[in-house]
């Protein structure tokens, strides 16, 4: 569950800060007919992203064995490059993320393009969406209780949604920074177990059957049924008799990663604003 819920949660609040951002200026300059259109937008990226979703998990189910575990992993591998991505622009970016947002709103209503706003409302959950579907998809495939999963990916975003309502408000304030700094650890954990279960599946896939010995047993650790045996799989992606090439695999994709999102990073002193008042005019010498 928590590795779900920590998908829904972090997707879902980068998407309803867009959208709750962008709301918030149609409605102080009065735009409620491009505010329609926005919601209209969501919605209809909403159910994009759910159709890709349950195509996904329709495609593999119906392939014969070994090309099922060929789609595990290529969606695996697929997976672990946009939370990659995702982690890296927000670990750079989620400092000013509010502050650009605003700014590019503001340029878009000057100019007196809503539609553009509706456009990025639509694309921004489109996009969040769609890495939403296929990273749970990949986890819940992996997952030993996909209710539970599904369960956790729900709650995720019925929190980031109340988060993202209650800054749209007013009343929530929240260090974007130190929040997807926290939430960026997690994933890189969990990206990092879908890069063990990837060499996994491609060796049942037949595609690779190099470092197949067991590189450390963890049986006396991960045992069925316990909490450390849901913390080690379902979160670190560890299972009891790991491969080498998959513990490798684990190792050079998580410890530079948890490097660079962990690393502190220095505050960018603002740019000093320009002066607006005329300059002293020339004193003649006596």
């Amino acid at each position: 569950m928590i590795p779900t819920l920590v998908i829904g949660l972090r997707e879902g609040l980068e998407a309803a800060l867009i959208v709750g951002i962008i709301a918030a200026f149609l409605g102080r300059n009065g735009r409620r007919d491009a505010l329609r259109q926005m919601w209209i937008g969501v919605a209809a990226a909403v159910v994009l992203c759910l159709l890709i979703g349950v195509g996904l998990v329709t495609l593999s189910q119906e392939l014969p064995q070994q090309a099922q575990e060929g789609m595990e992993t290529v969606i695996g591998l697929f997976a672990v490059v946009m939370v990659t991505f995702m982690i890296l622009w927000m670990s750079k970016h989620a400092r000013y993320m509010k502050r650009d947002l605003e700014g590019a709103a503001s340029d878009a209503l000057a100019r007196g393009s809503a539609g553009a706003l509706v456009a990025m409302a639509f694309l921004a959950v489109l996009r969040e969406g769609f890495e939403t579907s296929v990273f749970l998809v990949s986890v819940l495939q992996n997952s030993t209780s996909v209710a539970t999963g599904t369960i956790g990916a729900v709650l995720g975003i019925l929190i980031a949604l109340a988060i993202g309502y209650g800054i749209y408000r007013g009343g929530v304030k929240l260090n974007m920074a130190r929040f997807f700094t926290a939430t960026g650890l997690v994933l890189v954990l969990v990206a990092a177990g879908l890069v063990m279960t990837a060499l996994h599946t491609a060796h049942e896939a037949g595609w690779l059957n190099v470092g197949q010995a067991t590189a450390v047993d963890l049986t006396w650790l991960v045992r069925p049924g316990t909490v450390l045996e849901s913390l080690f799989t379902g979160v670190l992606g560890w299972q009891a008799r790991p491969a080498v090439i998959e513990a490798i695999g684990w190792l050079v994709y998580a410890v530079p990663m948890l490097c660079y999102v962990a690393w502190p990073r220095r505050r960018k002193a603002p740019a000093a604003k320009k002066s607006t008042q005329p300059a002293p005019a020339p004193v003649d010498a006596a």
